[in-house]
């Protein structure tokens, strides 16, 4: 069983009719297409509702079910609809949509600190991302106006494919060490922030992203953590 992942197709579509085509023995429901994002490179599986004539199933979150299959995990006490159902899905969008506005921000961090990333997070409210770092920067405010002046741009975010082979070739493209870019399907997905000499970031990721960094709105940089012996935590906070 495979699931369409309408979220790459389109991050903003917060609704669309499916089909229920199984069960996970842990009681997940897959569709033959979802607008629920499936926890993976640091993003949070995505929450919302499930509804169908008769009744509707809260979902608590969405995770990777196999090659090429999402499984809806539903809230505790929520009963799933049998195979074969026609349903519509229903997203938390403000939830998701803060994971977008955080997880494009972060892109951005990985650029005006332009060292290794060696592990990530986001949640709907804040993200860190962990770099090799020996030294804690010197001027974190400096940071922070850079890194606003950046999303201030309102650069476009776009996406490309390359092959498998074009990644390998090209290793530059990927910065974090602790995650594999998404591969599986013979291409990988690239996101590019900013277009011709415009551009100021580009790498693999298989997440979701706001359309333009105008729509990441005012950040803070939170509290610079010292991880071991070479890396430091970053935290970046979404203001308004």
């Amino acid at each position: 069983m495979t699931t369409e992942p309408l979220f790459m197709q389109d991050a903003y579509r917060s609704e669309a009719p499916a089909r229920v085509t199984g069960l996970t023995e842990e009681g997940g429901l897959i569709l033959d297409r979802s607008v629920f994002y499936a926890t993976g490179g640091g993003q949070p599986g995505d929450s919302g509702w499930i509804r169908w004539e008769g009744g509707e199933m809260a979902v608590e979150t969405a995770i990777k079910a196999g090659e090429g299959a999402i499984a809806l995990i539903p809230a505790e006490g929520a009963m799933p609809p049998p195979v074969g159902t026609e349903v519509s899905q229903h997203l938390d969008w403000d939830r998701r949509h803060a994971h977008m506005r955080v997880h494009t921000a972060l892109h951005l961090l990985s650029v005006v600190i332009p060292l290794e990333v060696s592990g990530g997070a986001i949640s709907a409210g804040k993200g860190r991302l962990d770099f090799n770092m020996p030294e804690a920067p010197e001027d974190k405010g400096a940071l922070e106006q850079a890194l606003q002046a950046l999303i201030d741009r309102d650069l476009p975010v776009t996406e490309d494919w390359i092959t498998d082979a074009e990644l390998d070739a090209n290793p530059v493209l990927v910065k974090t060490m602790s995650v594999s870019p998404p591969r599986g399907s013979g291409r990988v997905r690239l996101v590019r922030i900013g277009q011709g000499e415009d551009q100021v970031d580009l790498q693999p990721c298989g997440g979701t992203h706001v359309a333009r960094t105008g729509e990441i709105g005012t950040i803070r940089l939170g509290k610079i953590e010292k991880k071991g012996r070479q890396n430091r935590r970053v935290y970046l906070h979404l203001d308004g």
